[in-house]
């Protein structure tokens, strides 16, 4: 393994070592994408989408539910040890918070990519939500396989995990369109 590539899997949380953080990040990056994901859709939704709006919307979008994220962390925090959050604290935070803003990356740069014109819009906007429907596909079935379920079960938690999401994809595309 390279040290370019060493050296980022090292900011990322262990699940062994660190399972706290580890899964505050995935929940993050799962709220992130679902974010993401709705505001793509709505945008190639729209009757006339244009690259520089897709690309803030999305950007702005993301980083919101992720600062809002962070500062619900923080706000829960200092409510349930009455203090300030001590280093460590905010060293896990700020680790969770990347998990949301790498989520964002990816797509960005497809936007981006229209906005100059390397791409054409609605091709780059398929592209970023088939991206985060592939994390959050990932994700899931991470969870359901390290589970001691058994392969049906497995498949059937699978199966609703799918079906939820596609609700909340609805839901949230039906909120930013009405």
């Amino acid at each position: 393994m390279d040290d370019a590539r060493r050296r980022s899997r090292s900011r990322l949380p262990d699940r062994e070592s660190e399972p706290a953080t580890y899964s505050a990040y995935l929940r993050e990056r799962i709220y992130a994408s679902f974010t993401g994901l709705a505001i793509v859709l709505v945008v190639s939704g729209s009757d006339h989408p244009e690259p520089e709006h897709a690309f803030l919307a999305l950007l702005l979008g993301v980083v919101g539910i992720t600062v809002a994220g962070f500062v619900s962390e923080v706000i829960s925090t200092m409510l349930t040890e009455q203090t300030a959050p001590h280093r460590a604290e905010w060293r896990h935070m700020l680790r969770v918070a990347g998990g949301g803003f790498a989520t964002v990356v990816t797509p960005a740069v497809l936007l981006a990519l229209a906005w100059i014109g390397v791409l054409d819009l609605g091709f780059a906007l398929d592209l970023a939500a088939f991206g985060y429907i592939a994390t959050l596909a990932v994700i899931g079935w991470l969870a359901v396989r390290r589970s001691r379920l058994t392969v049906p079960a497995r498949l059937g938690v699978f199966a609703l995990l799918l079906g939820l999401g596609l609700l909340v994809i609805a839901l949230q595309t039906l909120a930013k369109s009405v």
